[in-house]
């Protein structure tokens, strides 16, 4: 069992991970901010909700709730460095649904309300998912602690 969490908290990224890391949490969490606690000019919780429920993504504020707390929490730990690779899991596959049920029949192009955006952070937290958190990273530290 140590092994496979050593596994999961393994990386050979070196500092590269750090640059992605860094924007794309702090990306992450003010979306999840947005949803979860109308920061940043968000709608919140019932604003969310409310549209989720009128794209067919019901019930609404549960999946607000849902995807707030991966973008927001997932961010957090990607920012950290910690758990990465499941937390990068968590945002790509946010990142699919939110594709998939609000952007693609508008194209590609966000200014038509497209998916490049979200296309751009599926593509990093897959990138993540792959490469692990890199050297500069609380997984460092934890995998340090489960392999002695």
């Amino acid at each position: 069992m140590k092994q496979k969490i050593a596994q999961l908290l393994s990386s050979n990224a070196g500092f590269s991970a750090l640059a992605l890391r860094i924007p794309v949490g702090i990306i992450f969490m003010a979306h999840g901010a947005q949803k979860l606690f109308a920061w940043f000019g968000g709608y919140g919780l019932e604003g969310t909700g409310q549209f989720f429920e009128s794209i067919g993504l019901a019930p609404g504020v549960a999946m607000a709730f849902l995807a707030g707390s991966a973008e927001f929490f997932g961010g957090l730990f990607i920012l950290l460095g910690l758990l990465t690779r499941p937390s990068a899991f968590v945002l790509a596959f946010t990142m699919l649904i939110a594709i998939v049920s609000v952007h693609l029949p508008n194209g590609l192009f966000m200014s038509d309300g497209g998916y490049e955006f979200g296309l751009a952070l599926l593509a990093a937290s897959a990138s993540l998912m792959l490469s692990g958190s890199g050297k500069v990273a609380l997984d460092k530290w934890l995998e340090s602690k489960i392999v002695k």
